[in-house]
């Protein structure tokens, strides 16, 4: 793919090259390269503001942390010489069209990657605690257990309450 990428950029820098010179074509990726290393810069100190603002009320930085990837990835795009790259980099690093971007991989890689490791028992899921702890359950009939949330797969520590999941894989 990045062979097929690179073959369409020397192309696409060949077309415009012969219709407003070679000199004109290196001077447009040198600009384009200036003007996105600021724009990163500039996106990344936005979203690294965000990141601890959400950090510090105690909520989940997901969107944020998907733009931080995303702005780094348009970055790598806009250092590389080329005008199909640097276009490919703008529109990560450009807000407006990077939030579809961030939507598309929540959908399309993020939510089946979460659904296929609760499918197969392989997420540990916990809420506040230390996960690797050995607890003590009185559980619902009242009947006491330790167990040792290391290695109990169907254990999900949800801070102070204790949840069992049946694993389909032992049944």
């Amino acid at each position: 793919m990045a062979l097929i990428l690179a073959l369409a950029d020397a192309f696409v820098l060949l077309i415009v090259a012969g219709q407003i010179g070679a000199l004109l074509t290196i001077g447009l990726v040198v600009l384009t390269a200036l003007v996105g290393s600021l724009l990163v810069r500039s996106e990344g100190r936005a979203t690294l503001q965000r990141l601890q603002r959400r950090l510090q009320n105690f909520e989940a930085p997901t969107d944020e942390l998907l733009d931080g990837v995303l702005i780094i990835l348009g970055g790598g795009f806009l250092i590389t010489p080329g005008l199909l790259t640097d276009l490919t980099g703008f529109l990560f690093v450009i807000p407006f069209t990077r939030a579809p971007l961030r939507v598309a991989l929540k959908r399309w890689v993020i939510t089946p990657s979460v659904r296929e490791k609760l499918r197969n028992g392989s997420l540990n899921v916990q809420v506040g605690g230390t996960l690797g702890n050995t607890r003590s359950d009185t559980g619902f009939g009242g009947e006491g257990r330790t167990r040792n949330t290391t290695t109990d797969e169907s254990y999900y520590d949800l801070d102070d309450d204790m949840y069992d999941v049946e694993d389909e894989r032992s049944s």
